[in-house]
């Protein structure tokens, strides 16, 4: 099964939990590039000019699906008129490799504009390295390792 097609099922009330993280490990995303207001890669603190907000102490990196679930983010953003360069990585390697370089808690929102079909996946164990998880910190200061 595809990332949308688990995102649905999860949505739904029904899929497997596990199983959607997998599908999200293996598929190829696109990371759209922050650009700033004069043309600059300035993202804020997200690695490598990567595009990401920052909500609640987290920073999230925005990843899409394919080119039509960007495009819908660039028109919610009234933004659609101008070319998006993105970065084509796995899900892997996005909360493996890139969640790393934040320098803070960091996770992934897929398909933000879709409100029917956008996912989190959060800075915790078993979505990205444990080292970064906030619940495998909090389980630390816990005494529970």
């Amino acid at each position: 099964m595809e990332l949308t097609a688990e995102i649905a099922a999860i949505r739904g009330g029904g899929g497997d939990p596990a199983r959607l993280v997998g599908e999200f490990r293996r598929s190829v995303l696109l990371v759209p590039f922050a650009v700033g207001p004069e043309g600059t890669g300035d993202a804020d603190g997200a690695p490598s000019g990567l595009m990401s907000a920052v909500t609640g102490g987290v920073r999230w990196l925005y990843a899409f699906t394919d080119e039509d679930a960007l495009a819908r983010f660039a028109a919610e953003r009234g933004d659609a008129g101008r070319e998006w360069a993105y970065l084509s990585v796995l899900g892997a390697r996005l909360t493996d490799a890139l969640v790393p370089m934040v320098g803070g808690p960091a996770g992934v929102v897929v398909n933000v504009a879709d409100a029917d079909g956008s996912m989190l996946f959060p800075p915790v164990c078993g979505i990205v390295p444990d080292a970064y998880a906030v619940d495998a910190v909090d389980a630390e200061r816990s005494g529970a390792f």
